[in-house]
C-alpha cells in the first residue's frame, strides 16, 4: 500500500485551461479554437515547461505571428487568468490527509516563472513537503527522469506513492514505473481511492 501522495497541479488541485483567458479575448468559439490550435498551441507552451524563459518563447512566436502579438503576449502577462479556483474536492483530500500524517508531494510540468503565482491559488499547496516543478528542472512529465527524480528527492521508492494526475500519458509512464496511479477525470472519485488504499 502507498505511504505517500504525490499531486499533480493543473486541473487536479487548481483548475486550468488556456480557453478561460482566451474566451474572454476571441468572443467567437471558432475564432478563439483557432487561435489555440494553429498559435499558441500546447507544443509550443510546452518549452516554458522545460526552463525556457516565456520572454524567449513568447518572441519566437511573435515573429511568426506578428498580427497575433497582443494576444501572444497574453499568455505569460495574463497567465493567472487561465485559472478558474481551486478543486474543492482535492484540497478537502489534501487537508483530511495532512491531519492523518500523511505525507503529500507535489510534480507539476509547470514554468519556473509562474510557480509561485499558482502555489498561491490555494492553501492546499502549503501542505506539500515538497514539490518537483519541471521549469526547474530542465525536464518535464512523462519523461521517466522526472519520476526518478521525486523518488529520488524524497527518499521514496515508486511503489511508496500514490500519484494523481490528469493526463492519461502522465499516468501510463508512472504506472509501468510501479508507482500506484489514479487517472484524475472526476473529483467525486478521488476520496473513494484514497479510502481504498488506506490513506484516509
Amino acid at each position: 500500500m502507498p505511504k505517500a501522495v504525490l499531486w499533480d497541479f493543473g486541473n487536479v488541485i487548481v483548475r486550468w485551461s488556456p480557453r478561460t483567458l482566451y474566451d474572454k479575448i476571441f468572443p467567437d468559439a471558432a475564432e478563439c479554437e483557432r487561435f489555440l490550435s494553429t498559435v499558441c498551441t500546447m507544443a509550443w507552451h510546452a518549452p516554458t515547461d522545460c526552463g525556457v524563459t516565456f520572454a524567449d518563447n513568447v518572441a519566437a512566436l511573435v515573429e511568426a505571428h506578428p498580427q497575433h502579438e497582443p494576444h501572444i503576449r497574453a499568455w505569460h502577462e495574463r497567465w493567472d487568468e487561465m485559472f478558474s479556483g481551486p478543486i474543492a474536492e482535492t484540497e478537502a483530500a489534501i487537508e483530511a490527509l495532512h491531519a492523518r500524517g500523511v505525507p503529500q508531494y507535489g510534480l507539476s510540468n509547470i514554468s519556473h516563472e509562474t510557480l509561485h503565482s499558482t502555489l498561491a491559488m490555494s492553501p492546499a499547496f502549503g501542505r506539500l513537503s515538497g514539490l518537483v516543478a519541471s521549469g526547474f528542472e530542465g525536464v518535464m512529465k512523462p519523461d521517466p527522469a522526472i519520476f526518478r527524480l521525486c523518488c529520488e528527492r524524497f527518499g521514496l521508492a515508486p511503489a511508496d506513492f500514490f500519484f494523481v494526475d490528469d493526463s492519461e500519458k502522465n499516468i501510463a509512464t508512472a504506472r509501468d514505473m510501479g508507482f500506484d496511479t489514479l487517472h484524475f477525470t472526476d473529483p467525486a472519485a478521488l476520496r473513494p481511492a484514497l479510502e481504498a488504499r488506506g490513506l484516509l
